[in-house]
């Protein structure tokens, strides 16, 4: 059978793993890659272990097609070349501007494509660009390390405020910081560097700071904050309007001064939503702080405020879907950048959805379970069948616009009804159980007595 038949059989019974595998050539080519760690290394070397190959490896882990970074070794160490050691050692090593230049830089070749696809959903906002953040501190790992062996602690390696495009579903920006105790705040100056004209920031109250508000303003572009009780210095002014209701509460504003540390004053507008049921954290109404024009209303900024937790389902579906945080990645600048791979991986899930968008309508709302889970399941039989030089020559040069053309073909007969998400229903509360003197049951006993009753009952 030849290489072509082969991929025609892979294309019919496995359309999303080829889309994934042509992605992740063209996004992750060895050239573009190590051009990436060129930029923004400043210590480590490629010497005999490359970047690229380093970042294959992780990307087969945090996809699951591989269970460990050892494994993933195993699976080439002859073509490889050095000890797993030295794998290990090139992971512990990479500096944060590396694993934020991977994300940033794969994450703009991916914005292109997708717009070539005219996969891209619905502005939130028609002639800004929204960007919502919000940070991730990854969870404790193994207490593999030395000095961390005969501590009875939970090592944290860090955590990382993450920017997410939600037009197109991308994580655009993430900035790593290795300190697991230190908050998001300590990212915010780093952050603000990259605020740019016509932008719209969306963040909770963690990002609500003077130098920060009044820095997006000095830009002169906007956000959408959650006011944090304790860390501006302001003062109400004028009259409380109420203006309408959302979904979840009833909403009002008024305008605020805030100061800077010299006492000068700006005025913004303070959204007021009374929630019709309390926050997790029992808040009866929430503040957000905006400085857009009055022809955004303060209805639409309370809902653009809404569209914040997009950023927390990406985590969500994250750790759900794929091995961002692997705690057997101790050192902290190895487990962010496994964590920074995830973004990455997560953003290649987002172009062939922006493909399926674009060829199937907006019904085309497919499910990253089942997305990754045909990418798990099919990966490394694929690699198996069909050798890298294929893909090399087929996609790695391609452009933006060729990638995306291509995209839509594989999409075209895909069988939309095996990756569609299913309806989200609240789910009955369990009854709680103690393992204090909790017999057995029979489960045939149990559904024989139920068939009766309903017997009876007709």
């Amino acid at each position: 059978m030849s290489v072509k038949q082969i991929i025609d059989r892979f294309e019919k019974k496995s359309p999303v793993c080829v889309m994934v595998r042509a992605a992740l050539e063209n996004v992750f080519s060895a050239d573009r890659l190590e051009a990436v760690f060129d930029r923004h290394a400043r210590r480590q070397c490629s010497g005999e272990l490359m970047f690229s190959t380093v970042a294959g490896m992780m990307a087969a882990v945090v996809c699951r097609i591989q269970p460990s970074i050892n494994a993933a070794y195993r699976e080439d160490a002859e073509e490889i070349g050095v000890t797993v050691k030295a794998v290990y050692d090139k992971l512990r090593g990479i500096e944060l501007d590396v694993s934020r230049g991977m994300v940033r830089e794969t994450a703009s070749h991916m914005a292109t494509i997708i717009d070539k696809t005219q996969g891209g959903m619905a502005p939130l906002l028609p002639g800004y660009r929204v960007k919502i953040v919000d940070g991730n501190h990854l969870r404790r790992t193994d207490r593999r390390i030395k000095e961390l062996r005969e501590m009875n602690a939970a090592p944290l390696p860090g955590h990382a405020a993450v920017v997410l495009d939600p037009e197109r579903m991308l994580a655009i920006d993430a900035i790593p910081c290795e300190d697991g105790h230190a908050g998001e705040r300590t990212l915010l100056p780093a952050l603000l560097e990259t605020v740019a004209r016509r932008d719209v920031w969306i963040a909770d109250r963690n990002f609500c700071t003077t130098d920060y508000l009044l820095g997006i303003v000095a830009r002169r572009t906007y956000f959408v904050i959650r006011q944090h009780g304790s860390s501006l210095r302001c003062k109400l002014v004028g009259r409380k309007k109420r203006i309408g209701r959302i979904e979840t509460g009833t909403v009002y504003e008024q305008p605020l001064e805030i100061f800077d540390p010299d006492g000068k004053s700006r005025t913004i507008r303070r959204i007021t939503v009374q929630l019709h049921q309390p926050t997790r954290d029992g808040d009866d109404e929430i503040h957000v702080l905006t400085n857009l024009p009055k022809k955004i209303t303060a209805l639409k900024i309370a809902e653009l405020y809404r569209d914040r937790w997009t950023l927390e389902t990406v985590f969500q579906e994250m750790a759900e879907n794929l091995q961002g945080e692997i705690n057997t990645l101790g050192y902290p600048k190895a487990a962010l950048f496994g964590f920074c791979m995830a973004l990455v991986s997560f953003n290649i899930l987002s172009v062939v959805k922006a493909a399926l968008r674009a060829v199937h309508g907006d019904q085309a709302d497919a499910s990253t379970y089942y997305l990754a889970d045909e990418v798990a399941g099919t990966y490394r039989g694929m690699m198996i069948a069909v050798p890298d030089s294929y893909w090399t020559k087929h996609y790695a040069d391609l452009s933006a616009t060729s990638m995306a053309r291509h995209l839509r073909e594989l999409a075209k007969p895909i069988n939309l009804s095996r990756y569609r998400k299913n309806p989200w229903k609240p789910k009955k509360p369990k009854a709680k159980m103690t393992k204090y003197r909790r017999p057995h049951v029979s489960t045939a006993k149990l559904l024989k007595q139920r068939n009766q009753q309903t017997t009876e009952n007709h």
